[in-house]
């Protein structure tokens, strides 16, 4: 009997509830197993607990920008992908992802369409550098 295939585990924050159901749709509809949250505090609190394979991230938020979450996520020794979404194609915001970790900034309207395909790019290259570390 074979075994069930593992959905990767995908972490999005975004503080527009619109936009965020949105990419969890698209995602489940992919075949992720998705975990959606309103505010980087919050996603930072379950991060302790939880793990994901990708965190897919806005970068305009109230409060804390998904650059400021990257920051503490790398801090805290976290190595999955980090894909930050921006409607705002400025170099300096890709300079500064760069800068915080971040694998890769894709710019909307366009983010949605190849999101998936990116998110799945972003966990194989993780999991084969994983595998070379071992």
């Amino acid at each position: 009997m074979a075994s069930p295939v593992t959905k990767s585990r995908i972490c999005v924050v975004d503080d527009d509830l619109d936009v965020l159901s949105s990419l969890r749709f698209l995602l489940e509809t992919e075949g992720f197993d998705v975990r959606t949250f309103r505010s980087g505090a919050a996603m930072l609190d379950a991060a302790v607990t939880e793990q994901f394979d990708c965190f897919v991230l806005d970068f305009k938020m109230p409060n804390m920008s998904g650059i400021a979450i990257a920051n503490r996520l790398r801090d805290r020794n976290v190595s999955a992908p980090i894909i930050l979404i921006t409607g705002y194609p400025d170099e300096s915001i890709r300079t500064n992802a760069t800068v915080a970790g971040i694998n890769l900034v894709l710019f909307k309207p366009d983010a949605e369409e190849s999101l998936a395909s990116q998110i799945r790019a972003a966990v194989q290259r993780n999991s084969h550098a994983g595998q070379r570390l071992r």
